[in-house]
């Protein structure tokens, strides 16, 4: 039996989250932006947000739990182990709708939402307009 998932989660996130969150930031945006944007996720505080709220307001697919790395976090769960909290670029509604960008932490949702689609998820987000 898995242990109820809220107890399996780090918290902080894993310092090298934060480079893999850069990398792909950057694909998105330019360089200088990105480090700007991840230097803001080091500091900001944790929130919890539920596994189907964050998938809906991304507009990304859940992976099926046999993808490689959501079967991977979904095998360290059942083991006792945490999950790094994810991290969050907020998305914008108006005249350019953006959705939320998952610059780290994909998998961990995905891991999550087949676990406990409504469990909390610690999670740091930025805003990507305020300095």
């Amino acid at each position: 039996m898995v242990r109820k998932l809220t107890e399996n989660w780090a918290e902080k996130p894993d310092a090298d989250d934060y480079p893999a969150a850069e990398h792909y930031l950057s694909l998105l945006m330019p360089v200088a932006r990105a480090k700007r944007l991840v230097r803001r996720l080091r500091s900001a505080p944790i929130v919890r947000r539920k596994a189907k709220d964050l998938l809906r307001a991304s507009r990304l697919a859940v992976l099926p739990p046999e993808n490689l790395h959501v079967a991977r976090d979904i095998k360290k769960v059942k083991v006792g182990r945490q999950l790094s909290p994810v991290l969050l670029v907020r998305g914008q509604i108006g005249a350019t709708e953006v959705p939320l960008t998952i610059a780290d932490g994909y998998h961990r949702i995905c891991a999550s939402y087949h676990l406990d689609e409504n469990a909390d998820i610690p999670c740091r987000i930025v805003d990507p307009t305020s300095r």
